[in-house]
Parts: structure tokens; sequence; C-alpha cells
């Protein structure tokens, strides 16, 4: 009888809530839980890149502040030393059009890379990782394409330095190799 006496709109609203809460139960039942920061297993690192001011470096900086991770200004104190041998954005034509016009282009994200310690134990070996996005390109509206592509390879350097992140928080000393 005591719902009788609410007003009309927390009657309304009493269905959505009750699935909310159901769907909150449910998420945390499975285990779900939201990406925390990445554990490291290392405290300091050097970040040794052919391009230092580049903002893959500027972004990969604050993520690995973000997961208190300090940065130091020389290898020799450093317990990693993170290699950033390139850094290479490229653009392709991926078709053409009727009358031989660019009808969409494949970006391309490439990072070389590598981590060890000041033993020459590798943490990471060399690799190259590689992020490819395509979109499509219309003359007739090239400053509109130009900032989009921007935006692309904006997001897949933030999506590169997520992916190096993931890598770091994984990374194990290895055994040298035996002479």
């Amino acid at each position: 009888m005591r719902l009788m006496k609410l007003p009309v709109t927390q009657l309304r609203q009493l269905p959505k809530s009750l699935t909310m809460l159901a769907l909150a139960m449910l998420l945390a039942a499975c285990g779900f839980h939201l990406r925390g920061d990445a554990k490291m297993p290392f405290s300091t690192l050097y970040i040794e890149a052919a391009n230092p001011g580049s903002a893959l470096i500027s972004e990969l900086r604050r993520n690995l502040e973000a997961n208190h991770v300090e940065l130091t200004s020389t290898a020799e104190k450093a317990e990693v030393v993170l290699n950033i041998a390139s850094e290479l954005p490229e653009k392709q034509i991926l078709t053409l059009g009727g009358s031989g016009r660019v009808s969409e282009f494949q970006l391309r994200y490439r990072v070389s890379l590598r981590a060890y310690d000041n033993e020459q134990r590798e943490w990471l070996p060399a690799d190259e990782l590689l992020l490819s996005r395509d979109f499509t390109y219309d003359d007739a509206q090239i400053l509109a394409k130009e900032a989009e592509e921007a935006l692309i390879y904006q997001s897949m350097r933030a999506d590169m330095v997520q992916q190096i992140m993931r890598r770091l928080s994984h990374a194990k000393p290895r055994n040298p190799p035996e002479k």
C-alpha cells in the first residue's frame, strides 16, 4: 500500500532504478573492475629516444609518471632503459576512384623499441609495433580531411603508448646470451 502514496514520477523511475541496480550487481558478481594503474616491475626508467621531444615520448612520460615510475636523467641511475629507436608515421594510398583520384588512405604508425638494464639483460627484446587505420578522402573537403588525419594520428599515438605501457608492465629481465 505504500507504493500507492508515491508520486507518479517516482513510480515511473522505479523500474529504471531496479534495472540499474540489477546491472550493477551483475557486473560486480562477474568480477568486472575498471582498469587501474599498470603495475610496473621496476621503479626507475630512462627513456632513450631518437626524437626525445616527440609527442609520443611526452605522452609516454606522463603515463609512466602517473604509474609511479621515476624517470631518470641518465641511464646509469635507472633500473631499466627503454630505447625508442624509431617512431615513424606513414601514409599510403589505399584506393583510387574512377577518375584516378585518391578515395582512401591507410595511415600507419610504427615504433621500434627495446628495453634493457645496466647489466645488458633484455627486458623487452627489440621489436617493432605497428598500428594502421584506413580513412576515406575527398578532394572537396581538404581541410576537414587534414584535421581528421591529425586526429587519427593522435588516437594512434595514444593507442601506441598504451601498448608500450602494457608491454612494460609484463616485462621481466631475461638472462644474457651465453658467450
